[in-house]
């Protein structure tokens, strides 16, 4: 592997690395500088207005918390055939303003695409960072307008070996300027300015959002044939109905939804078609036609939540809305001239929620110490307050284990040697009456005992059998005393505790 292949590969590693690394940081991105002042949660109107043949389009929105609802629509009649004047305009949305009580909405104002030049190039990406001012210096090259004299908007549609392909949308100011001027004498400011496709690509957008979509409309003044990818009016055209000639106009109609359905095949997916059309029979003949690879949708209303008192919502017209309420759109504003204002990050917000964060996370460490310390200094003051009566019990406990000790010595004695007078208990019931003492001698073992009796013989059988006596014999020999006529003895023997020699035998 030469040099060259090796680095391109570890920029390649490198690149997909980075990728990954940014996915997985997003998430946490958009949480940490997430500002409460988000589009998404602050309420907001908007007000559109829609310039059609013969008529004028009126649609009052709003949105709160990320919902976004029709609240009226309405569509105004003015000379078949012929667009609105500007007096006509001001007047009406002037009247609607009063009406619905939108003082306070954001005023969009939608032109038809007959007044506008649309086209897609491709510039250098090297252009990427001044794209507005490159736009601005080249606006006469792509397009019949000057700089000075048009209003426009792009949008970039992709970036592949080197190029930019950006969508421009530019009109003649000199058009649009009295109906804006017209409006301002209303006391209403126009806040933007967009097109009838950009329109429909929005609401296109809005119903299927992530999904290549078509859209065709037909009306008196003409037809309008769209496409809508990764979310952005990626190509579109108009032309004028032929009157007495509609087969002509269907056909140029298809030719249009099938060369957008093959280009939105060859980007990935079936794309949908969505037909906005009030012509009954034209719709009917439309429907017959379109290629079997579109998946048809009907009606501009199923996509929208609306009161049972707003129908017939124009799509073009709930587009404009759109474009003004929904925070994802991506329609053009041609007041804007491509420079569109870059929102700070909310720094602020962020830094309370870290603070927060490492507040809480502090109690978390600190707050389990703190209540054990608060714990130990109850149990030191319980105990404390009973120390005076444990010392009372300990002293009472101390003079119970001597009085304990000192009877388990008395029991000792008493039961590991019995008593002299128990020994001398057991030789008077135990010797006859016919014998007597002269001499007793009691020891801790042994006991002797000198004296007379009838027949001394009988005495160590009876000395034998007690309890307390054991190893019975004579200390010396006996002799008769005949004056007393009995026998002197001197008799030994030694003294046995009871119990004591089973309790041996069982350690043995």
């Amino acid at each position: 592997m030469t040099g060259s292949m090796a680095l391109q590969k570890l920029i390649t590693v490198s690149s997909d690395s980075i990728s990954r690394i940014k996915q997985l940081i997003e998430p946490v991105r958009r949480i940490l500088f997430f500002s409460l002042a988000d589009e998404a949660l602050v309420p907001k109107r908007a007000l559109a207005v829609s310039i059609e043949t013969g008529h004028l389009s009126i649609v009052y929105g709003s949105r709160s918390f990320s919902r976004i609802r029709v609240r009226r629509a309405r569509i105004i009649p003015f000379e078949e055939g012929k667009y609105p004047t500007p007096a006509n305009v001001a007047s009406a949305l002037a009247m609607a303003r009063n009406e619905l009580k939108a003082f306070r909405s954001e005023i969009t104002l939608s032109i038809p695409k007959v007044w506008a030049v649309a086209r897609s190039t491709e510039l250098p990406i090297t252009v990427k960072q001044n794209l507005a001012e490159v736009i601005s210096y080249e606006l006469d090259r792509l397009t019949p307008f000057a700089s000075g004299s048009a209003l426009y908007d792009f949008r970039v549609l992709d970036e592949a070996d080197g190029k930019l392909r950006v969508m421009l949308i530019a009109a003649k100011s000199d058009v649009i300027d009295p109906y804006i001027k017209a409006i301002r004498e209303k006391g209403v400011k126009v806040d933007r300015v967009t097109v009838s496709p950009s329109a429909m690509g929005t609401f296109c957008t809005y119903r299927h959002p992530q999904q290549s979509t078509i859209f065709a409309s037909i009306g008196e003044g003409g037809y309008e044939v769209g496409l809508v990818l990764d979310n952005l009016l990626a190509s579109f055209c108009a032309g004028s109905v032929n009157a007495g000639s509609e087969s002509s106009t269907l056909d140029a109609v298809v030719e249009e939804i099938n060369r957008c359905a093959v280009e939105a095949t060859r980007h990935g997916g079936t794309p949908r078609l969505l037909l906005c059309t009030r012509e009954g029979d034209l719709s009917e003949q439309l429907r017959e036609r379109v290629p079997s690879a579109v998946d048809l949708l009907d009606g501009a209303e199923a996509s929208l939540k609306l009161p049972r008192m707003v129908t017939g919502v124009p799509a073009a017209a709930a587009g404009s809305m759109l474009e003004s309420l929904w925070p994802q759109a991506r329609g053009f504003n041609l007041l804007e001239k491509g420079r569109r204002e870059k929102r700070a990050t909310p720094l602020v917000f962020s830094l309370v929620l870290l603070a927060v964060l490492l507040a809480l996370g502090v109690l978390y460490v600190f707050a389990p110490l703190r209540l054990e310390e608060k714990r130990l200094e109850e149990i030191e003051r319980r105990v404390a307050s009973i120390r005076p009566d444990v010392k009372k019990t300990e002293a009472l406990k101390k003079e119970v284990d001597v009085l304990e000790a000192e009877a388990a010595t008395i029991d000792n004695f008493k039961k590991g040697r019995p008593m002299t007078l128990v020994i001398l208990k057991e030789l008077t019931a135990i010797l006859p009456k016919t014998a007597w003492l002269t001499r007793a001698r009691i020891t801790d073992t042994t006991v002797e005992i000198e004296g007379y009796a009838a027949a001394a013989t009988e005495l160590l059988s009876k000395l034998e059998a007690s309890p307390y006596l054991k190893k019975v014999e004579f200390a010396s020999p006996t002799f008769r005393d005949v004056r007393l006529n009995s026998d002197r003895f001197v008799i030994k023997m030694e003294i046995e505790i009871p119990g004591k020699e089973g309790e041996e035998k069982s350690k043995q």
